[in-house]
């Protein structure tokens, strides 16, 4: 709320000057650029001339008003005025800001037109109780498109006070606080002085730290008389309040008594200073700037409203006062408002914000602060009010945010994890099942890789949609995290039905979206845990039911599985070999086995495929198949990555000079970004010639074909290193990465080259790659050769190289000399 005071400027050069010194630097400078931009014959300086140019800061500090139709609309806002207004909008009407700001700016900018002049006002505004005074400057201006642009100064003044502790402190009225003194007899006989104000020590005239714990016996003071020491213990013997005076000869007090058992709480009033106190709170009552009233405290009547109460809830003067005090309460409030009014004393403020009723049925939250009064001759209340309804939004905000996840405002995980326990409760009691659901969304990382982020959040607020839309009653969908989701089914559900429902939330969610006129498809996979039997508490059941999500993606997605004892166990063989190979790798339990390339034309060998291998103390040689996804899963595959390069090049010095060392790469390196830098270190470390070293990748890479892999595979090319397609065939669009990056070499995969002699149709695939690599200037490589059938068929398509057991199986390093020695002649038989 606010009470705008206008001081208008005269144009006496005497006034003007006084106008100026009373505020603050920016003004004068305006004033100034105003007059200076006055040209001679002309009423208003021009808009150009005035707001434009260099005003630096004080842009921040000035609305634009214009005038149509004889209404004032906001045209442009400042930054600081925005903060001021509490609201960026540009080019709305006056009446659409809040009141107190409203009546600032109308005020000063129609007396600045009306006068031709720069117009000064000053606006009281009232935040949470705390007063905040604001100097307004509004500068006319003429438009080049006809009319009149005001520019109108708003800053705040370095004052403020509470208003709440200057209505209640500064009162001439005492507070004193007794406690009775009882004798042998147990009847009150003395009282002592526990509490005193300020007023109280001025209308006893003592000092109050001399009255303090003063027993009233002692003397001193009108409360000391035999008289009213007998009315103060009839008061603690009824054990109820009241009032009554006391003549301390040049000023009569008026004395309001409340009773609590052994304590007295006094009000003193001097009544002889009545109507200077009259005047005091008429003067602080009307032209306050925050809503008051006077109500009846017999018929709840209004008996007075102020300027701001009628401003701040929109019923008209008379209205309110044929009011009663219910009528603003909402009626599910009528009783324990009625009820807080029967226990209210002389001096109250809100236990609690309650609701109010404004004139256009709107609510709001308030705050109270009141205190007796007589009002016209009737006993009444003064009430002060301070709106609330911003903060408690702010607040249920802030709780909303803390218990919802901020993209797609489903329930977050902690919401998730409270729900969960609670229905577990309800189960526990009832005997009842709770089903949980873990889902997963299907290729949703390949939407982020193809798409980008943003992409994938609209994605992901799509997908709660259809949730909320499946999702209803006591059950409750949430997010977790990423593409993560969890449902609870509240309600008592059989096997049966918890599969059906799966099986229908998969449906659901699988169904093409519609984004930015884009088709995207993504799958669902599901894990369902049951309680009591899969768990009683919410974390059992949770992880259970992650068990159960992990196998239904393994099986390819798309589909529910339930929780099976048997998971546990395999969740368990997954921590000891995630443990395992964390040990590993620090204890050197790593090795690389080098299986050898041969090149058909030479009859020689052309370089070694550096493979992994991982013995373990106890359970011996582990298969890469088994610990190398567990490697990529926890992070390991990046740093396990950077020692093979290190150790396949370290070792490849060792070879002939002509002889390669192939090295496959995890498409988790590549995301990581730093595989360029491990390359470069570990062909410095071991001084290996970059054209030695081959790596190998797989199509999984290209999935996203983002061209951030293909500068990084690039940026290897150009180092002098080889690049190498490993399993080519095996995707859909092999073909069609060979358009993206020109690779040095690609692989067949062992799956064609096993049933070669057999079928015609693994036959024709290797003549077509064969054939492929000879038009492209690829050199073409054949996995998994184990018989001499197989070689003749491939020397005799045109392949150029071939590994398999045929050779050799893999071998560690102290064997590689063996074979390089040994080789032709077996190369030559095989022939």
């Amino acid at each position: 709320m606010v009470v705008a005071k206008t001081k208008s400027e005269t144009k006496s050069g005497r006034a003007a000057a006084k106008f100026s010194t009373k505020m603050f630097a920016d003004v004068p400078v305006l004033q100034r650029k105003w007059q200076a931009a006055l040209r001679p014959g002309e009423k208003l300086p021009r808009y150009e001339d005035v707001m434009l140019g260099s005003l630096g800061r004080l842009a921040d500090h000035i609305a634009l008003m214009r005038e149509e139709t004889g209404t004032l609309r906001v045209s442009h806002t400042g930054r600081y005025i925005q903060a001021w207004l509490n609201d960026e909008r540009w080019d709305s009407p006056l009446n659409a800001l809040p009141p107190d700001c409203a009546t600032a700016l109308g005020e000063a900018t129609a007396s600045a037109l009306e006068n031709c002049r720069p117009y000064r006002a000053s606006a009281h505004c009232v935040r949470d109780g705390l007063v905040r005074t604001y100097d307004v400057l509004a500068l006319p201006t003429c438009s080049r498109w006809g009319g009149t642009l005001v520019g109108v100064y708003v800053n705040e003044r370095n004052a403020q006070y509470n208003l709440l502790d200057t209505i209640f402190s500064a009162t001439d009225e005492g507070v004193v606080s007794l406690a009775a003194i009882r004798d042998a007899r147990g009847q009150p006989s003395d009282f002592q002085i526990v509490h005193l104000n300020q007023g109280a020590a001025k209308l006893l005239m003592e000092p109050a730290t001399g009255l303090l714990w003063r027993r009233l016996s002692v003397g001193g003071n009108p409360l000391s008389s035999t008289d009213v020491i007998g009315r103060l213990r009839a008061f603690v013997g009824r054990g109820v309040g009241g009032q009554f005076e006391i003549d301390s000869g040049d000023r009569c007090l008026r004395l309001g008594v409340t009773a609590f058992g052994d304590m007295l709480s006094l009000t003193l009033s001097d009544v002889t200073a009545l109507k200077q106190r009259e005047l005091s709170f008429r003067l602080l009552f009307e032209n306050n700037p925050m809503p008051m009233w006077v109500f009846d405290a017999e018929t709840m009547e209004f008996l007075s409203v102020n300027d701001a109460a009628v401003q701040h809830y929109g019923y008209s003067r008379d209205k309110f006062l044929d009011m009663t005090l219910r009528e603003i309460w909402p009626k599910d409030e009528w009783a324990i408002h009625s009820e807080a009014l029967r226990e209210v004393g002389d001096v109250y403020q809100s236990s609690r914000d309650w609701r109010h009723i404004k004139a256009d049925g709107s609510e709001i939250h308030v705050l109270t602060f009141g205190r007796r009064v007589v009002f016209d001759g009737r006993e009444g209340y003064l009430v002060a009010v301070v709106d609330i309804t911003e903060r408690r939004a702010a607040e249920a905000r802030i709780a909303h945010m803390a218990h919802h996840d901020g993209l797609t405002n489903l329930p977050n995980r902690d919401f998730h994890q409270q729900r969960l326990t609670e229905a577990l409760e309800r189960g526990r009691r009832g005997n009842t099942r709770v089903a949980v659901m873990g889902i997963d969304l299907d290729l949703f990382k390949n939407v982020n890789d193809s798409f980008g982020h943003p992409m994938g959040d609209r994605l992901l607020k799509r997908v709660a949609e259809r949730l909320r839309s499946v999702v209803s009653g006591d059950n409750l969908a949430a997010r977790l995290g990423g593409d993560e989701f969890a449902v609870v089914l509240a309600a008592d559900v059989s096997p049966n039905e918890a599969s059906a429902f799966a099986g229908r939330l998969i449906e659901v969610l699988s169904a093409p979206y519609d984004i930015d006129g884009l088709e995207v498809v993504v799958g669902a996979s599901i894990g369902i845990a049951l309680s009591p039997s899969d768990g009683t508490t919410s974390e059992e059941l949770m992880r259970n039911a992650d068990m159960a999500l992990y196998r239904a993606k393994s099986e390819g997605g798309g589909v529910h599985h339930f929780f099976e004892p048997a998971m546990d166990q395999q969740a368990q063989k997954r921590r000891d070999m995630e443990r395992d190979l964390r040990a590993a790798f620090t204890n050197g339990e790593f090795e690389l086995h080098y299986q050898p390339l041969v090149d058909i034309a030479a009859d020689r060998t052309s370089g070694f495929e550096s493979l992994l291998r991982w013995r373990h103390p106890q359970k011996g040689m582990v298969s890469p198949a088994e610990f190398i996804p567990v490697a990529e899963d926890i992070g390991l595959i990046v740093a396990l990555g950077e020692w093979v390069l290190r150790e396949a090049c370290s070792e490849a010095t060792k070879w002939p000079g002509d002889v390669k060392v192939a090295v496959n790469l995890s498409p988790v390196q590549f995301r990581s970004r730093n595989l360029v830098q491990a390359v470069i270190s570990a062909l410095a470390h071991s001084g290996l010639s970059p054209r030695r070293l081959e790596l190998e990748i797989t199509e999984s890479v290209f999935l996203a074909e983002t061209e951030a892999d293909l500068a990084i595979l690039h940026q290897l090319r150009e180092l002098g290193v080889s690049i190498s397609m490993d399993d080519f065939g095996t995707g859909y669009s092999s073909l069609s990465y060979l358009r993206s990056f020109p690779f040095d070499k690609i692989k067949i995969d062992r799956s064609f080259v096993k049933d070669l002699a057999r079928r015609s149709d693994c036959l024709a695939i290797v003549r077509a790659i064969s054939g492929l690599g000879r038009s492209l200037n690829i050199t073409t490589t054949a996995e998994g050769v184990e018989t001499v059938d197989q070689l003749d068929w491939l020397r005799a398509e045109g392949c150029n190289e071939v590994q398999g057991f045929l050779f050799s199986a893999a071998k560690p390093a102290g064997e590689i000399a063996a074979l390089l020695t040994g080789f032709a002649e077996r190369a030559s038989k095989a022939a």
